[in-house]
């Protein structure tokens, strides 16, 4: 079974956000070989959880359970709402959670949503160059779908969608297997990391 895991950092329900990453995530199953189990993981539930993890140096509850969704995929789907020509605080802070090493070698896609398309090279300045420093593998073709690409039945936004979540499956079915360890299911007791400081 493939595993496949989506982070959307809409803010709004329903966003437009979620709705490109729905998108994204069908198109990517439909062009893998093999049975694929997505899990889409919405920031805003997990909002607080995760400024109280940048304060402590620790993931708890579903937190902690999404983290570990994002770090034992197959591959990653990854999106966000432009504001002020980047990604949202929301969507950085996640990431921020993140171990350094935990996305190396990961495939992902990187999509994203805004009001006009003049924000569209948000993508390559500002999540690419994220995605980069997590040493992610980051297909070519990233989606980024502004307020006119929705409804218009002239938009060239399926033809993309299609095209990036063929360039996610094949990056999925050409990586080796994972074999690293989960250190989110066996975690450090809390009393080990305090004699370590």
């Amino acid at each position: 079974m493939t595993t496949l895991a989506v982070v959307s950092a809409g803010l709004g329900q329903p966003s437009s956000t979620r709705l490109l990453a729905d998108r994204l995530a069908a198109a990517t199953a439909e062009a893998l070989h093999a049975d694929t189990a997505v899990e889409t993981i919405e920031l805003r539930d997990h909002a607080h959880a995760m400024v109280d993890a940048t304060l402590t140096g620790f993931s708890s509850g579903l937190l902690r359970a999404a983290v570990g969704t994002v770090v034992n995929a197959d591959g990653l789907i990854a999106v966000t709402p432009v504001f002020n020509a980047s990604y949202t605080g929301l969507f950085k802070t996640f990431f921020d959670v993140l171990d350094r090493e935990a996305l190396e070698g990961t495939p992902v896609l990187l999509g994203a949503t805004g009001g006009t398309a003049r924000h569209s090279l948000a993508i390559d300045y500002a999540m690419r160059p994220l995605f980069a420093y997590l040493r992610a593998g980051v297909v070519p073709t990233a989606v980024y779908a502004a307020s006119e690409d929705w409804g218009s039945g002239e938009t060239a936004l399926p033809d993309r969608i299609a095209r990036a979540g063929a360039e996610l499956a094949a990056l999925m079915e050409a990586r080796p297997a994972r074999v690293k360890d989960d250190p989110y299911e066996n975690p450090v007791p809390f009393e080990q990391l305090l004699a370590g400081r």
